[in-house]
């Protein structure tokens, strides 16, 4: 399997997570933000990663979207499974997916890019890095007052999270595709001190999950807790 992404993607990263947890061996193509339309569009119609390429017999050509490669995932590969047997609690392990893809994981790229264009600059003061976080915080609208709404809505996400998360999992009595959505999307968020300081159970959490899935933390993760 084939997994054309951004390299830095929190979404992308959602699906790395998947296909770690499930053991399946796959490639990455990483993608440079802009010209990846010219690659992604013929192939699934869209212009966002990650877009997997099964390369299996009886399998789809492309499957795009996190969301939907866990889904195929989970037909391809059914164990060990990240979705639930209880179907009310299936229910709500989907709904929380989606109310971390479409809520919070924009709301920390929001946290993370203006957090990466000021104090964080450090972590990669390369052109190239600079140049790739403008272009994402003017393409998104990025500044103070979006970013600063961005982190109510996280705040009230690890608030949610709290409650389940420093005893359990978040939905029933194993790791599920809402644990693994919430680590993904939250992950860049261990590149920024006060999170780390602030949150420590979090992290540990996410660093745990990280583990199951045979993923690596994100790059610089160190530089959160110096």
């Amino acid at each position: 399997m084939l997994l054309l992404q951004f390299s830095t993607s929190h979404y992308c990263r959602k699906a790395r997570l998947a296909l770690g947890y499930k053991q399946i061996p796959y490639q990455v193509e990483n993608l440079t933000p802009g010209l990846h339309i010219l690659r992604v569009k013929p192939l699934s119609g869209s212009y966002t990663v990650p877009v997997l390429l099964p390369q299996q017999k009886n399998c789809p050509a492309v499957v795009g979207d996190s969301t939907e490669i866990i889904r195929f995932l989970e037909s391809y590969q059914p164990d060990p499974p990240l979705y639930l047997e209880d179907a009310i609690q299936q229910k709500e392990a989907l709904r929380l997916e989606d109310y971390f893809d479409e809520f919070v994981g924009t709301a920390a790229r929001f946290v993370y890019y203006q957090f990466r264009a000021n104090e964080g600059k450090k972590i990669d003061p390369s052109l190239m890095s600079q140049a790739v976080i403008t272009i994402v915080r003017f393409q998104y609208g990025i500044n103070a007052n979006s970013a600063k709404i961005a982190a109510q809505k996280i705040a009230d996400a690890i608030a949610i999270l709290s409650e389940f998360w420093q005893d359990g999992h978040w939905v029933g009595d194993r790791f599920s595709v809402a644990d693994l959505t919430a680590a993904a999307l939250l992950s860049p968020l261990g590149l920024i001190p006060t999170y780390q300081r602030n949150y420590p159970w979090l992290f540990e959490r996410i660093t745990e999950i990280h583990q199951i899935c045979n993923e690596p933390l994100p790059k610089n993760w160190q530089a959160g807790l110096d």
